[in-house]
């Protein structure tokens, strides 16, 4: 339980501060949420595989708490995806769909990346970044 809540925690700190340095700029606050995303669940892929894998493990209280914290985090992506497709800024027709996609596209990361693979974790933002503008329509 510790462990689940410290990620979730962490991950929400660091997501907050990307929406903060991004700015008013729907496309920019998309941008960065994505890089720490991909970033956090590349460069602490243990933490966050056990906070993705052991929900099971955890007692009904805990899931709970633990349930809600990861649809907080996901419902940040919404509303700039939302928003963004209400303003012209994103295509997608499908807002809510879309950052679903786009936010379990980010946390899988943790499931295959290797830092002793192919791409920097920078280098692999990149390229997520490029992917996901395309799924909302950037």
């Amino acid at each position: 339980m510790a462990i689940t809540s410290h990620a979730m925690a962490d991950l929400w700190t660091r997501s907050e501060q990307a929406l903060t340095e991004a700015g008013p700029s729907l496309s920019d606050q998309f941008d960065f949420l994505v890089e720490c995303v991909v970033l956090f669940h590349s460069r602490r892929t243990g933490l966050a595989f056990i906070a993705f894998s052991e929900i099971r493990s955890l007692d009904t209280s805990a899931r709970a708490q633990h349930i809600a914290a990861r649809d907080r985090q996901q419902a940040l992506m919404y509303a700039v995806v939302e928003q963004g497709a209400k303003s012209g800024v994103f295509a997608t027709p499908f807002p809510r769909e879309a950052s679903l996609a786009v936010i379990t596209m980010c946390t899988g990361v943790a499931q295959w990346f290797r830092p002793d693979g192919a791409l920097t974790p920078e280098q692999l933002v990149e390229r997520i970044r490029e992917i996901t503008r395309m799924a909302v329509g950037k």
